[in-house]
This record gives structure tokens, sequence and C-alpha cells, in this order.
């Protein structure tokens, strides 16, 4: 298996965000050094990924001349390319329209970038974020760093293959399905989808019937996802919400933990379904309470889930020009994208229900969360899908059985709102990584840290860079 990583003996080493700060306060490194060793390492490893959507290596380096505050001062980063960063497109992986540099940086970026992150630029994603693979009809897919014949997964698949493959520490990435757990599980990553609120988000995401999609981080460790919450709580935070605060080490409490191995509306395969068993045993050995349950979501939940994920895409359609300008041309949207407006469009009437099954799911996760205080679950159904298999010029229908066959874990907590978790616990019998999903109640995002510290601790996460020698031990194998 071909891995492409970029780790090197330059000023970003091996160090992950957390080192990084600390390599900089004690003038090991310089923040124009740490920039120009992320450029040329994005450089020397996009051309197989195909993750960068837009490259704003000058201002970088402008920036890091002249820095900002922030804790993360001079930590180089990228930003996903559906959220507006001023002076850069947002082109949300479409050709069906032409973007104009955005005049200012949306809600998010703002607080994202006062933290002190300098962005090299837009990561690539599946068109407007709707597919669980980043496949372009004319760019081609994001590739996994791990092994490039696979995807890199879900719409923040180009932030997830940067980091993975060790050019930046720390990226941007949105879940509106899964897109921060699954990029995070498939290239051995930590990613949090934070509860509903918790961070500043642009106008277009809040203003969403159901807001299901939450922004976030993917990191290579969980210090640096628990720094990037409590520094992100400095700039902006919900009072609505307990504050996540200041997390730097494994919880003490001992937990109730349910596992689920069967999807909703389709099982895990059998290698999943083991490791992670494979998994609840490791918790169960660190005193933890487990106990394998089904699963308690409704047959019916993807319907509805897809009926308004659809509605989505049915906006987009008919609102492109007033929302994208007026070289927007909707024949140019992908195959996934005009099917699912088409859905939307003969399952109007149904559109309402749909929504008030989704706001009900929050009451049946209360119901769930006054039995168990974390459930445990395979982030994907299945090993991450070879390049092609999603290809974006298909047939609708046959995208949409693929990916939900896939995707078959992820999407309840953008319904709920709940924090949910994807740490790189498992490694399946070809060499890649598979994540495994924590998920807990609304605002427990310090509950899930405490405990992916101390599983962190206890087996540690693959390392792309050692994992040509250790693939062949691994396999199979709860890492």
């Amino acid at each position: 298996m071909t891995r492409v990583h970029a780790f090197a003996d330059d000023a970003l080493g091996d160090l992950d965000a957390t080192a990084l700060v600390a390599a900089l306060r004690a003038g090991q490194v310089s923040i124009p050094e740490v920039v120009e060793a992320a450029i040329a390492r994005t450089e020397r490893v996009d051309p197989t990924l195909g993750a960068v959507a837009y490259a704003a290596y000058d201002r970088a380096r402008e920036q890091a001349r002249h820095p900002r505050g922030g804790w993360f001062a001079g930590v180089p980063t990228f930003v996903k390319d559906n959220v507006d960063v001023a002076g850069m497109p947002t082109q949300h992986g479409a050709d069906a329209f032409t973007a104009e540099p955005a005049p200012a940086d949306g809600d998010f970026a703002r607080m994202y970038l006062a933290t002190g992150l300098i962005a090299l630029g837009k990561t690539q994603l599946s068109e407007f974020g709707f597919s669980g693979a980043a496949d372009h009809v004319r760019l081609g897919p994001v590739r996994s760093p791990w092994n490039p014949e696979h995807y890199a997964g879900a719409s923040s698949a180009g932030s997830a293959a940067l980091v993975g493959a060790g050019a930046v520490p720390i990226a941007h990435a949105n879940d509106g399905g899964g897109s921060i757990r699954i990029p995070a599980a498939v290239n051995g990553l930590v990613g949090l989808k934070p509860t509903r609120g918790r961070l500043a988000q642009d106008r277009r995401l809040r203003d969403m019937p159901v807001r299901i999609v939450s922004d976030g981080v993917l990191t290579r460790s969980v210090r640096d996802t628990a720094a990037f919450y409590r520094e992100a709580e400095k700039v902006w935070r919900n009072p609505l919400l307990v504050p996540v605060g200041d997390v730097t080490r494994p919880s003490r409490a001992r937990l109730r933990i349910a596992v689920v191995t069967r999807g909703i509306g389709r099982d895990s395969s059998p290698e999943v379904r083991e490791l992670t068993l494979r998994t609840a045993a490791l918790l169960e050995s660190l005193g933890h309470h487990v106990e394998e349950i089904d699963n308690p979501v409704p047959a019916g939940f993807p319907d509805h889930f897809v009926r308004f994920w659809s509605m989505l895409a049915l906006v987009i359609a008919r609102r492109g020009r007033r929302d994208f300008g007026p070289t927007f041309d909707p024949a140019r949207l992908d195959n996934l994208t005009l099917g699912l407006a088409r859905h939307a469009a003969r399952n109007l009437h149904k559109q309402p229900l749909s929504i008030a099954v989704l706001r009900a799911s929050q009451r049946l996760a209360a119901r769930h969360r006054a039995s168990y205080d974390v459930t445990l679950t395979p982030t994907l159904a299945t090993e991450t899908p070879r390049v092609g298999h999603l290809r974006p010029d298909q047939d609708y229908e046959e995208i949409m059985s693929r990916l939900m066959d896939w995707v078959a874990f992820t999407p309840l907590q953008n319904a709920t709102g709940e924090p949910a978790i994807s740490l790189p616990l498992a490694t399946t019998a070809s060499g890649l990584p598979h994540g495994m999903m924590l998920g807990a109640g609304v605002g427990r995002e310090a509950r899930l840290l405490g405990l992916a510290y101390e599983l962190e601790e206890a087996v540690g996460w693959p390392r792309i860079q050692e994992a040509g020698q250790a693939a062949g031990q691994a396999a199979g194998q709860a890492v």
C-alpha cells in the first residue's frame, strides 16, 4: 500500500499544533519558517491528494511576517471552501458558478482566525457538501493519504487529507451528516462534531429550519482538539451552553456506555462490527460499564433526513443566481445535487413531517441519555470506498444507495444536535484507519474529550509515517 505524507526534518517536524505552539514560544522555530514548511509540504503532497481548492500562500507569508495574537499564533491551517474568508473565493466545490473573492470573513472564519491560526488557503469538498466523498466531475477525487486508491471521506476530505498527510496540524471542517467525523475516521484523525450552536456560524447555516450543520476542526491529537475549543470560547461563547473549558487530561469518571453496531437502516460489515466490539472490550477493560443494545433510532429516520437534506439542494438549484451571482447555471450541477433537488421537489408535501421528525429526535436522544452517558458506534458501516465508487456523474439512485450503505451512523447527531467524536481506534484488514464514534448528551463535549484522552493514553493513534512497517501487525485489529 502506497502512503503519501509530508513529515520531514523541517520546522514542523512531527509536531502537533500544541507542541508547535510551545516550539514557537520557546524560539526554537519562527512563524515564517513554520508557514514556509507547511507550504512546501502542501505542494509536495497535493498533486496526489487533490485537497487544495484555493492557495493563498503569499498572503500567508505576509501574515507570518506580521502575525496577529492568539494562543495558536503562527500555526498554519486551511479553511474548508464553504465558509467565507476575506479575499478568497467561496466555490463550495461546485462548477455551477464562478465565485468572487469574499469581501469579509464570515462569522465562523472571524472566530477561527482570531485564535491566531494562519490560513494557507481553502480545501476541496464535494459539491455543496452533499456527498460522503469529495469527488468532482472535472477535478477528480480527494484521495486518502493512507492509500490514494481510496477516498479521503466526506465533504471535509480536503482538510482531512492535508492534516492526515502532515501538511498542517489542524484544519477547519464542518459536518451536516458526518463530514467532520467521516474524514477523521478514514484518515486516522480526531474529529469532534460539537453541540449545535457551540461555535460561531455563518448566517446561511444558522437560518436552516433544523440546524444540522456544525463547524469544527480536524487534528492528529485529542489535546489539539481540546485546545481549539478552549481558545474558541475565549473569542465567542454561546451563553446557553455549559463551557467546554480547558480539558487537559483523562476523566476519572467511569461511564455507562451503550454499544450499537447496527446502523440506521443498514448493518455494519462483519469486520466493522468486530472492530467495534473490540473497542467496547477496551472500554470495559478500563472500568467502564459497557452494554450492547439495539439501535434505538426508528427505521424511517434516514428517509426523513434525506428528504430534509435534499431540500437544501432544491434551494440551491432554484435560488442559485440570487445566492451565487449571475454566472450560476443549474445545468452544471452534478448528478447528486440535481437528483437531490428532484427528490425534494417530488416530496415537498412531506417536508413538514420530516422537519418535525428531525426535531423530535432530540426527545429520543434525551430518553436514551437517561440510561447511558455515552454511545459507542463505528463511525462508518464499511471501510472507506475505493475511488470511483461514489463518482458524482453516476445515476443518482446508485450514488444514494451506495452512500446509505456507508454512512449509516453519523447523521443522527446532526438531527439531535448532540456532540460526537470519531477517534482512530481501529485498523481494517487492508491497513486503513477506521474510526470509532462516541456520542454524548447536549453540551457534553468535555465528557467526550476526557474519554478520548483516556483512550489515546491507553492505546495511542496510528502514525502514517510509521504505518508502513506496522500495517501487517495492525491489520484487522483494534489499535
